[in-house]
């Protein structure tokens, strides 16, 4: 697309898939050429580790199936599937392709098809259909499946469409970023004569983390709201994208403007949004996503004019009811936000179960690898008695590279002592309480370490941890702080431990972050192991666990008393 506007030519707004499931502001400002030097973030060190893992992946996915496919399979990367990290000519790769497409090659690995208008496209596989033309395939980095029945899979090194079945063991989990990828490589396809003939199913496949299966998607099936199928609401994603990309590259009216929305915590854009939103007190610093925009289509268009309602008598003028917190809960955060409070007291005095004697837990994993280390703090708020182990931190952990076996003797030694605090506690007739911030993490790696090491010393069966995590005295604080209080910059133990007056004593300290961390600590790319690295990570763990054992503490105070109630805010900045 070129597009004249008096004697300047506009810059092509080419579109990637990506952008069909992500912000409207963020395709304005990423075609607009006089946003070039707005302010914009840092790069995130672990958005481009995660980018350089699924590199990794997809070459080792690629290097498979060339070895099971020997003379069937052809790449467009110079050399061999390793050739990926390192720069190409996308040129060289689109004109490659093609040949391959000519020469009828049964798979093409790393294709680039055809421009067509705005939109591009790559595909790590394209694998030749019976009846003639190429159906894409995609290669992630994240699960794509969960335990239950129902997906159509084949195996991996058997991706072929024709060949999938009804798998009993997989479900499709849903990932609406991978359909819309389908569904445009698919139009690409289409454009470009390459796809099967019209008449024959729209199919793609996605192979995901675990790199066993390939699942089969059905872009004609209706799998979206109004009963639309992946083709159709492609369509109308793109056309909607492609006219704010044009707008924006041409210099004409913008067709969209900035709300915060959830995937603002990383755009690199978000600097120059929240600038913009904050000079506008727009309603989004408050109400995120599709709230914001029904609020401001009844009006209510500033924190201020949110502020100002009545937290019983939502807008009149809703079109529909609002998703996410109550209206009530609306008008207090922006009334908090107003006087610049963290957060504010549901009630008078906070409930917050104690305990003679008390283990704070935290868990580091490192993405869907595993958990490295399982932190655990000792107390003893009942008094400390003869034969009582010292109180304080322990670390459970494993320095060898996951996944590794050795994960499984870190768990097991962290899971027997934990169960000998708890055991001894109750039989001399003491209460005892763990407790964790946001148990969702601990319970999951504490599941599956007892399913994947079973039987390994001091692992416990997926029952005993069970009845555990479903006994009450495993608290997850997260639930306490959301139960109890309003939180005006949001739940995450970072935002929220600072009101009860601690602070991490690494400026750094953050779950990405410990990502990097890891990498050097294990030397996972290569050379030695960094101790610094270890002991940094052992240190952000311990100021986890001392977080949450000072947020019970602050919460069972009077300290709490100081923090106002939700039914005291009034419209009236201080």
């Amino acid at each position: 697309m070129s597009t004249s506007t008096g004697s300047r030519t506009a810059p092509r707004a080419f579109l990637d898939a990506a952008a069909l499931s992500g912000c409207r502001r963020r395709v304005h400002l990423d075609h607009d050429p006089s946003a070039a030097g707005s302010p914009r973030a840092l790069p995130d060190p672990a958005i481009e580790q995660r980018r350089a893992d699924a590199g990794a992946h997809r070459v080792q996915v690629g290097e498979l199936l060339e070895r099971t496919w020997g003379a069937d399979w052809a790449s467009t990367w110079p050399g061999d599937a390793e050739s990926e990290p390192r720069a190409g000519s996308r040129a060289a790769r689109a004109a490659r392709t093609a040949e391959l497409v000519a020469a009828g090659a049964p798979m093409i690995w790393g294709a680039v098809l055809p421009l067509d208008g705005d939109r591009r496209g790559t595909a790590e596989l394209l694998v030749r259909a019976p009846g003639g033309g190429y159906v894409p395939l995609l290669v992630v980095r994240r699960r794509i499946t969960d335990p239950g029945a129902g997906a159509r899979t084949t195996a991996v090194t058997d991706p072929w469409p024709q060949r999938a079945r009804h798998d009993p063991d997989r479900k499709v989990r849903s990932q609406p970023r991978d359909l819309l990828t389908l569904a445009q490589l698919t139009r690409l396809l289409e454009v470009a004569g390459w796809a099967p003939p019209e008449s024959a199913p729209r199919l793609g496949g996605v192979i995901g983390l675990d790199a066993d299966v390939v699942v089969w998607h059905d872009l004609r099936a209706a799998h979206w709201p109004g009963d639309r199928s992946t083709l159709a609401e492609y369509d109308a994603r793109f056309a909607d994208r492609s006219a704010v990309a044009r707008a924006a590259a041409t210099g004409g009216p913008a067709l969209a403007t900035p709300s915060r929305i959830t995937e603002c915590r990383r755009c690199p854009w978000w600097p120059t949004c929240e600038a913009e939103l904050e000079q506008t007190d727009d309603v989004s610093l408050v109400a995120h996503g599709e709230t914001a925009r029904l609020l401001r289509e009844a009006g209510v268009a500033t924190v201020a004019g949110l502020a100002a309602l009545d937290p019983a008598a939502p807008p009149s003028g809703l079109a529909a009811p609002l998703p996410g917190p109550p209206f009530s809960d609306l008008v207090a955060l922006a009334r908090a936000r107003r006087h610049g409070l963290a957060v504010a007291r549901r009630v008078p005095r906070v409930p917050v179960p104690r305990a003679d004697v008390e283990v704070d837990v935290d868990m580091e994993s490192f993405g869907e690898s595993g958990a490295y280390l399982w932190g655990a703090l000792l107390s003893f708020p009942g008094g400390r008695r003869t034969g009582d182990p010292e109180p304080g931190y322990r670390a459970f952990a494993t320095w060898e590279p996951l996944p590794t076996p050795d994960e499984g003797r870190s768990f097991g030694e962290f899971w027997t002592w934990l169960a000998a605090v708890r055991a001894d506690a109750l039989a001399a007739g003491r209460t005892f309480a763990a407790y964790c911030y946001n148990e969702q993490a601990e319970n999951r790696w504490m599941l599956a370490s007892a399913h994947r090491f079973a039987g390994m010393p001091g692992v416990p069966t997926e029952a005993r941890v069970r009845e555990f995590i479903e006994d009450p005295c495993w608290v997850d604080l997260y639930g306490v702080v959301s139960t109890w209080f309003l939180c005006a910059q949001g739940k995450g133990l970072k935002k929220i431990a600072p009101a009860a007056g601690f602070s991490w004593r690494d400026p750094e300290a953050g779950g990405e972050n410990s990502m990097r961390w890891y990498r050097d600590a294990v030397a996972l790319e290569g050379g030695e192991p960094d101790p610094q690295q270890r002991e940094r990570l052992l240190g952000y763990n311990t100021d986890d666990v001392l977080a949450t054992q000072a947020l019970r503490e602050w919460m069972s105070s009077d300290r709490v008393l100081e923090v106002p109630l939700v039914s005291e805010l009034r419209d009236a900045p201080v």
